[in-house]
């Protein structure tokens, strides 16, 4: 008779970026708890998200101690434009990466060099690129239409703008969870398109830099990174062949995800940045007397942040429990589901007032809007839950505030905080 055996369920890598003191979670030194009555003090009853600029500086110290030394790291704005994040990883950087007007005005707000600031994004308007053109940052274009209004609006400013073309290449980062490239895009110029781009801009008063080659973001294959970092320098080097001015900025991209869903493992640096050594070697020709910058935005931001709401009602319905939070998918789409996902996967959670408990049930955690969409946990086993208890989403410093429907339904906005 043959034994029937059933998979283990698979599990979230271990949280342990915020240690546990008391059976609470702590932030920042403090526990969560003394944070939200802080919060509930100046704010009301709202939920809100906490970002540790400790766990921010492991996350850039870990990146500085794997990835050669000529490897420039950039903070990729969209990620969280709060902007006392933005001054926090502006500090520990090497530059920042800004894809709108409004990040522009932030980055330039922690008063880094300008120079080392990089604007992207396929819809920039002429006010984006005048403003880019005035404070001095590199645009990373991407088309020849751009191009042409960058020269227009150079010449009217008499500045001669820095500029670089941002590169769609003809592969794609495999296994990421989002492909910027590869195929048809609205991203970048295509790879064989930019020779002629090129001739073009050795015609105009530019003051060409480099490259943006960017494939695509939260990966956890450290062969697949390797690979797409392998086929971005042959790309360099074959396009640096065909300009006619010398290559001095080339910006990589960035890729390095972070473990969100059950089954996934941080991913290994170690490979990865022995790689990049030996292709920073490999590629002196073009690499020695060029800043080359790996772009990255949720890898440092991500895991130093908490969504956390409070419990309203806990109520049964047919059999299942729910918890009802002040908090939701408004506030926080991504881990509703609805931010890219085609199968609903459940964040990390925890009852960040009672970390452990003898007493645990499996519930599903659902916010106030009405909508059967807004669900922040499915199923989950937890700490038996009581109104007035705090959930925490961890991996909730990304995407989180500036990426949600804040209007939706007319509820309170959440607070942010850094601490």
């Amino acid at each position: 008779m043959n034994q029937i055996v059933t998979p283990a369920t698979p599990q979230h890598a271990p949280m342990t970026q915020f240690p546990v003191a008391g059976n609470i979670l702590q932030v920042g030194g403090q526990p969560l708890t003394d944070i939200a009555r802080q919060v509930r003090q100046h704010h009301g009853q709202r939920p809100f998200y906490v970002y540790d600029r400790e766990v921010m500086n492991r996350q850039v110290q870990a990146l500085r101690e794997q990835l050669p030394a000529g490897i420039h790291l950039h903070y990729a704005m969209k990620a969280n434009p709060m902007p006392e994040v933005v001054s926090h990883l502006a500090a520990q950087t090497d530059g920042l990466d800004v894809a709108s007007h409004g990040e522009l005005a932030i980055a330039l707000g922690t008063g880094i060099d300008p120079a080392s600031i990089s604007f992207a994004g396929p819809g920039k308007s002429s006010a984006d690129l005048r403003a880019a053109i005035e404070a001095g940052v590199i645009i990373n274009m991407e088309s020849s239409g751009e191009l042409q209004r960058i020269t227009e609006l150079a010449l009217q400013m008499g500045i001669r703008p820095k500029v670089a073309v941002r590169v769609n290449p003809d592969f794609e980062l495999k296994t990421s969870g989002m492909k910027m490239s590869g195929g048809p895009k609205p991203f970048g110029v295509d790879a064989e398109q930019v020779p002629a781009m090129l001739q073009d801009i050795h015609q105009r008063e530019l003051d060409f830099m480099g490259f943006h080659i960017f494939c695509g973001s939260q990966n956890l294959k450290s062969d697949a990174i390797i690979d797409a970092q392998n086929k971005t320098f042959a790309l360099a080097r074959q396009l640096a062949d065909a300009a006619p001015m010398p290559l001095r900025w080339l910006n990589i991209g960035g890729g390095l995800g972070i473990p969100y869903f059950p089954g996934e493992q941080r991913l290994a640096l170690g490979a990865i940045g022995e790689n990049l050594q030996s292709l920073l070697e490999h590629y002196s020709d073009i690499t020695c007397d060029s800043e080359v910058v790996m772009e990255l935005g949720r890898y440092l931001v991500a895991e130093a942040g908490l969504y956390v709401c409070e419990v309203i009602d806990v109520k049964s319905s047919r059999g299942e429990t729910f918890v009802v939070t002040n908090g939701g998918l408004h506030h926080h789409l991504a881990a509703s589901g609805n931010f890219g996902q085609v199968i609903r996967k459940n964040y990390p959670v925890c009852v960040a007032n009672r970390m452990t408990s003898d007493s645990m049930e499996t519930v599903s955690v659902v916010g106030p809007l009405c909508t059967p969409l807004d669900i922040l946990a499915s199923k989950m086993t937890l700490p038996k839950v009581q109104p007035g208890d705090l959930i925490a989403l961890y991996q909730s410093g990304a995407y989180g505030f500036s990426a949600s429907p804040q209007n939706f339904l007319g509820h309170p906005e959440a607070i942010e905080l850094v601490v």
